[in-house]
This record gives structure tokens, sequence and C-alpha cells, in this order.
């Protein structure tokens, strides 16, 4: 693939000022499929310059304008969709018809989401009372991605800050470049203004501290571990720009007695272990009522067995390898942690599956008969491990759901809609996915507590890139 050794700034594929570079792996084959190059402070310095030169025109640009932009962006996203889906399935080893129908989908979705949301935005509003609100584009954007939705999170960052009127420097993760570069020739082919979108591939401790800190850079979002969020939100700090983080989860899913146990246990399971695994709202925590806690165990314990894992470049619905052997080997440990901790396991466990001896790929898993203070109740193992814990009444439930230190989303499975309702109030989640609801485009996603801060995708998302103005004395 071409630019994977250059930076794409001010509209152009350049040199890095930096010599450092690292392999892409194929988490399938464990093979080399190409080598990026690595960014320093000083590729960011000449990214944020262009951003900051571009911004003085593109921020006046009008919303007419910007739409005509983005119509020009769906359009060659969808003559490229094949090639973002085929790059996700190389690089991070999603399956492919999984990196159809959801990685690259993401990136026409979101698009079409954030075109509703910008021709709905009234820039201008009558106070009616002698003043006027505007609303204007924040500045030069920090975006920072993470691995394990690559276009889904470029596009919920990239989209709205385009459409804001702002400009922007992206850092993807660096396991991940291809499909980043793929959506920047997207960029430039739908004819983006030079240096309003930048992007600088690199390490976090390197390129994303140094925009971080960068005094030009008025907005960070970052989407990856609590752990990394706080340190952007440090770094941010010492010039107060406006942060926007979306971290983990450890995603609750209730199951009450009163709801249709077969198809809502099979799903739970699905959902749990789509993307094998490696996503920050997956439900892990099965929550269970008693009185038909063992009918539940009894179909997740075959719903683990029956899901398939497979190669990435075969279609269908199987699950493929974990992206790479630092997260195999991690979660390979909490396994061994839950094995300790006394859960009993009743499908998976350690090792890789048979026949599977090469690549990052791990058994579906499945604990039984545990309690939210063990490891793998509170940690999110960022893998295909199900945890299930009983409880006795619904304030039970709720409160072993609360009690953890995220709040990205939950699941509720009840035929009682009153008791859905009141359920879903008293849990602290940015989403609660009620019998099977799942996330539309165009819907705000976000979390509670360590789960981050802000809201992406449509009208809240745009938001997020926006600054308010009064108008005094019109």
């Amino acid at each position: 693939m071409e630019n994977l050794q250059n930076f794409y700034i001010n509209g152009s594929w350049v040199s890095p000022d930096s010599t450092a570079t690292m392999p892409v792996i194929n988490p399938a084959t464990e093979q080399i499929v190409a080598t990026v190059a690595l960014g320093n402070a000083t590729d960011v310095d000449r990214a944020v310059a262009a951003a900051s030169e571009a911004f003085k025109t593109f921020s006046m640009t009008s919303k007419q304008e910007r739409l005509a932009l983005l119509e020009r962006i769906k359009q060659v996203t969808e003559t490229r969709f094949e090639d973002l889906a085929q790059a996700m399935s190389q690089e991070m080893g999603a399956p492919i018809t999984f990196a159809r129908e959801a990685q690259a989908d993401a990136a026409i979705g979101h698009l079409q989401g954030f075109i509703e949301a910008l021709e709905k935005l009234e820039e201008e509003v009558n106070l009616g009372n002698g003043e006027l609100l505007v609303r204007e584009p924040i500045g030069v954007c920090g975006l920072i991605t993470p691995w394990n939705w690559p276009i889904n999170q470029i596009a919920l960052k990239v989209l709205p800050a385009l459409a804001a009127g702002c400009t922007c420097v992206l850092k993807p993760s660096e396991h991940t470049p291809l499909s980043a570069i793929i959506y920047t020739e997207i960029l430039h082919e739908a004819g983006c203004p030079p240096g309003v979108f930048n992007l600088v591939n690199g390490v976090g401790p390197e390129v994303g501290t140094a925009m971080s800190k960068h005094p030009d850079i008025q907005m960070m979002s970052f989407t990856g571990s609590t752990r990394a969020g706080t340190a952007v939100t440090h770094d941010s700090a010492e010039s107060v720009k406006r942060v926007t983080l979306e971290l983990g989860g450890k995603s609750a899913n209730l199951v009450f007695a009163d709801s249709d146990l077969e198809p809502r246990v099979t799903n739970a399971v699905a959902e749990c272990m789509a993307n094998t695994g490696q996503s920050c709202d997956a439900p892990t925590r099965l929550l269970v009522e008693r009185s038909c806690y063992d009918q539940v165990v009894e179909i997740a314990r075959q719903a683990t067995i029956a899901t398939r894992v497979g190669d990435p470049t075969e279609e269908g619905d199987h699950i493929g390898p974990l992206f790479d052997r630092i997260q195999f080997d991690r979660v390979q440990t909490l396994i061994g942690v839950g094995i300790h901790e006394g859960a009993q396991l009743i499908a998976g466990g350690l090792g890789k599956p048979d026949g599977f001896e090469t690549g990052w790929y791990v058994k579906p898993t499945l604990f039984v008969d545990v309690h939210n203070q063990m490891r793998i109740a509170r940690e999110e193992v960022f893998g295909p491990v199900l945890v299930i814990i009983p409880f006795d009444t619904e304030d039970e439930a709720v409160a072993i759901a609360n009690d953890s230190p995220y709040g990205l989303a939950a699941y509720l499975q009840t035929g009682d809609p009153i008791r859905a309702r009141r359920v879903a109030r008293q849990l602290r989640a940015g989403a609660v996915h009620i019998n099977g609801g799942v996330y539309e485009y165009g819907s705000p996603f976000g979390g509670y507590k360590q789960s981050g801060n802000g809201r992406e995708g449509g009208a809240m998302g745009l938001e997020d890139y926006l600054e308010t103005k009064i108008l005094h004395g019109l």
C-alpha cells in the first residue's frame, strides 16, 4: 500500500521528520503485512500549523458548502467500501462479513447521521431578548482513535469536525493504519481542502502527547483505555482545551425471568462475543434472576459452545482472532484469574481452539457462579469472555449493575414494559439496550463515570465541536 511511510499534511502526502517505523501484523497469520512510519512532535507541529492556517477560511464556509463536502465524501466512501472492509479484516482480524456489515458500514451510517444533524443545525438562534446566539466551530481538533473499531471511531470524530467547520489532526491507532490511510484517500478524492484534515501516524506517548499538549489545538477527542484517556486529560489541562473521551466499559446485561429466555440469552451471548469481545460496550456481565438461573446458564452454555471461530478471510458469522499477542496474553491471564478466583468454567478456557495454532485465536469462554467482586466481573477483559452472576431481586440487580467504575452501556431483558422503563431509569449508563434493541446511526453514544464524557454521533456529537457566542445589542 502506498503512503504507509508518509503522512498527510496540508493536502499532500509528505515524508515524516521522524525515522521511526513499526510493522503491521496480521493477527490471523502472525505475518507482517506492512510497515508504517511513526511520527514525532515535529510532525505534529507541521500538521497543526497546516490545520491552523486552513481554519481561517474553512471556519467561514457556509452550511451548504459543508453539506456538499459531506455528500462528496459519501459518494467516494461508497466506491471504496470494499477496500475499507478488506483492510480492517487484514489489520485487526475482523471476519470479512463482519468487516463489511459492521466495521465498514459505520463509515456510511455515521456520515448520513451527521448530514442529517447538520441539515437541522441552527447556526443562529434569536433569543427573543434582543440578543443572538451563534454556534461556531471550536477550532483545530486533535483526534485519537483505537484499533478495535478503526473506521467507526474515525468517522465519529472526523465527520463532525468537518461538519462543524473545524480543522483536524488525526492520530489513528498505529496498529490499524491501513484503513486510516484509505479513509484519508477518500477525503482527498472528495475534495477536502488542504489543511482541513491531516493524518500523523504514531504512538500515544509521542504523537498523542504532543497533540494533547499543543497550544494551538483547541479540542481533543480520544477513544481508548481509561488510563490513556486520563493522560490525555492531564496533558490537555495545561492549555485548558476541551476534552471528550470514550473509554472502557464492563456492561451489565440484566435478565429477568419474565423475558423470552431462549432468544434473549442466545442474543446476549452473541453480543458479548461479537468483534471477538473487543468492544468497549460489550455486555460481558450477565446478571440473571435466580428463579431462571439454571435455565439461562444452560442456554448460555449452548450458545457459547456454538460460537464459531474462523479465518477472517472466510465469509460467515464466526469470530476471528484477537488483534495481537499482547491482547491474547492479557485475555489468557484473566481467564486464569477467573479459574483461580473460583468461578465455574463451563465453556472455553485457556489455550487456543483446536486447529488454530497460528494466530491469536481464543476460545469463547463462559464462567458461571461469579460474584461482582471477582476481577473477571470488574475488569474489562476485551475478549470473548462472559460471566454470569445471579440476583434475587430487582433492587439487587440494579445495585450489582451499577457497582462498577464504568457506565458505558447496559442491557435489559424483560417482558414487562413498565419494569423496563423503571429499571432503565436506575441504570447508570449512557445507553440501555432493551430486549435486543441496537444502536442506530444518528444517536448519541457515550458513557457515565470512568467510561468518559461527551457524546459521539448525530446532533450531540456535532455539538461537541461547536462553541457558543452571544451577540449583544443587535
